[in-house]
Parts: structure tokens; sequence; C-alpha cells
């Protein structure tokens, strides 16, 4: 199976990186174009089976499935640049653009005498290269076997989550937004563990496995959040203080509010 990723930057190239170092694809059969020599050396650099090319159209040529990982305000021009070389009855195309739903890539994929492609919006968040992201997927005219296949080339990059694309820009404000707020988390908490005497180092240590505890008791238990917060809450204790005092600085609220400032419309 042959994949083109057009944009090897953060994304593309964390899809490049995390693809080339799994078992479902190999490296060889993995091409990547860019606009700049700097990226694509950079993923040369990290696995030197990965072909790459500054020429877009030479990268989807007999490719399986087209990957545009490029900003949304680039999809239309990448499009028509590669339109001309794609084969709709064997290609699978998939865009990586946040906000830019199925009826404008149908717009700009609609060529005379080839209808419409199979069409997948995913998107990733960055632990996709550790093969530890959250893909949110929405399909457009595929099949279910399509569908599968696509589900199981990122089902080896993380957690592969299958939504209506209603859904998609909710998935996108939890998961690909989500993890700036995750990092942003841990980076309050260590500042204030530090406050507190422990060093940078030693605070972000002991906070990345609590949450890693966090997670896996919620894994275990197959709980709620809340049940597993009243198990470590006493009555009178420092723990519902702590809780409490984070309440009252607007907590839970400005989660909410984060979350719902980042889940966009599409165009």
């Amino acid at each position: 199976m042959k994949i083109a990723i057009i944009g090897a930057g953060n994304i593309g190239g964390a899809i490049a990186r995390g693809l080339g170092s799994g078992s479902i694809i190999n490296p060889s059969d993995i091409y990547c174009s860019d606009r700049s020599q700097e990226i694509l050396d950079r993923i040369s650099r990290v696995n030197g089976d990965i072909r790459t090319t500054a020429d877009n159209t030479v990268a989807v040529r007999d490719a399986d499935i087209v990957i545009v990982a490029v900003k949304p305000w680039f999809v239309e021009s990448v499009i028509s640049e590669i339109k001309p070389f794609l084969s709709y009855g064997k290609q699978i195309f998939v865009s990586i653009a946040a906000g830019v739903g199925f009826a404008r890539l149908c717009e700009y994929l609609k060529k005379d005498g080839d209808g419409i492609p199979a069409i997948f919006r995913i998107i990733p968040n960055t632990a996709i290269e550790a093969k530890e992201s959250v893909n949110i997927i929405s399909a457009y005219n595929a099949t279910p076997e399509q569908t599968t296949m696509i589900k199981n080339v990122f089902d080896g990059l993380g957690l592969t989550v299958i939504v209506e694309e209603r859904l998609m820009n909710a998935g996108m404000a939890l998961a690909s937004c989500g993890i700036a707020y995750a990092f942003r988390y841990i980076r309050a908490a260590v500042e204030g563990a530090v406050e507190l005497g422990l060093t940078p180092e030693l605070a972000k240590k002991i906070e990345m496995q609590t949450l890693r505890g966090a997670v896996a008791l919620l894994e275990m238990n197959n709980s709620h959040p809340e049940a597993e917060i009243d198990r470590v809450t006493t009555p009178g204790g420092i723990t519902i203080r702590g809780l409490n005092a984070m309440e009252e600085a607007g907590f839970t609220i400005a989660v909410i509010k984060g979350l719902k400032a980042s889940a966009l419309k599409d165009g």
C-alpha cells in the first residue's frame, strides 16, 4: 500500500514518522512532499526509507491513499495542482485540514467524468508521532471496506474514533486542541510545585506519572472521573480544599469555555 502525504510540517511530518516506525506500512511506501527542503531533510534524517519530493504530483502518482496535510487555506490550491493526477476509482482521499468540510472538498475535487472519490476527514493530534494520538475520522462516499482500511492504518497511530461529520469539530476541540490544554495543565501544576519547593524536573516527572495513574484507574475501573475523585477526597481533608480552591478560581468553567472556543464551524 502506497501512501502519499502532501505537506510534511507538524502534523503531516508526525503522521509520516509515526507510520514509518510502525508495522502496518513499509516506510519505502510512504511518499512525502513539501515545498520546504529543510522539512523534507528532517523527515529523511529520522527515517531514510521514507521517500521525499518537492513535487506534489510525483508523490500522488500510483498512491492508494492521498493525505493532504496542509493549512486549510492551502487545500484548494493543492487539490487543484494534484487533481489531474488523481485516479478516483483507485485512490482514497484524506484531508487533515480543520474546518474544511465535505461540501467544500467535493467542490474542490470535482472533475469531469470522474465523479467524487472516497473522502475521509481526519483530525489527529501531535501525539501521532508517538503512536498515541486520538484520530477523529469521518467518511464520505466510502465503502465499509475503505473505512475499515483507513481505520486500520490510523489504529496503528493511537485511538481511532469514527463519527458523523457534525461531530468532527467537537472531537477536534477535545483531542487535537485538547492536547495543548493538557500540556498547559502540566505546566501550571509544575509551576505550583516549584513554588512549594520541588525542582521543575522532579515536579514534571511526578505530575506526568500522576496523570498516567489517573488514566490507568479510569481504564481499569471503567469509572466516571467523579467516582475516582470521591475515593481520594476525605471530609475536611486537603484534597477537597484544593479542589474547591480551583473551582473558586473557575477551573471547570475555564475548561468548558476553552473547548467551546476551539470548536470551529466548517466552511
